[in-house]
């Protein structure tokens, strides 16, 4: 993708920096709002410890420094990934749901083929990161967002 610049009269196209999970100065930059909205939803929906930390997937002992601020390390891409997601998820049960049920929805059983009688939570920490991500597909595909 090229953004233009404008130099005077004239515009010059330059290359435009994309963010990604795969460079390390960006997962740098991102970690720490990206935590704080984490253990925000975990909270929210009631995870244990055990569950966000899977969910995350770190182990329960980082996960037990994430939640009291003893983290500074950058995640790594799959962490970063795991957590824009799920964080896309909370977001899109937010607008689908405008009461308590958006925060009931992760640890409910469900019967969608997605899930197979599963809560989301059990089936996205089994499933890792497709199934995360498919979960936040059919939420977003459901409020009519896709």
């Amino acid at each position: 993708m090229l953004n233009t610049i404008q130099t005077g009269a004239t515009a010059s196209p330059t290359p435009f920096e994309v963010q990604t999970f795969a460079k390390p100065q960006d997962r740098k930059r991102l970690t720490q709002v990206a935590l704080k909205a984490f253990c925000a939803l975990a909270e929210q929906w009631g995870l244990t410890g055990a569950e966000a930390a899977a969910l995350l997937g770190v182990s329960d002992s980082t996960w037990d420094r994430i939640k009291r601020g003893h983290w500074q390390q950058p995640l790594s891409q799959d962490q970063l990934t795991r957590a824009s997601a799920s964080i896309g998820l909370y977001k899109g049960l937010r607008l689908l749901f405008a009461d308590d049920m958006a925060t009931r929805w992760p640890k409910l059983p469900n019967k969608g083929p997605l899930f197979q009688q599963r809560s989301p939570v059990a089936a996205m920490i089994d499933g890792g990161i497709p199934v995360i991500l498919e979960t936040r597909r059919y939420i977003d595909a459901v409020r009519g967002g896709l």
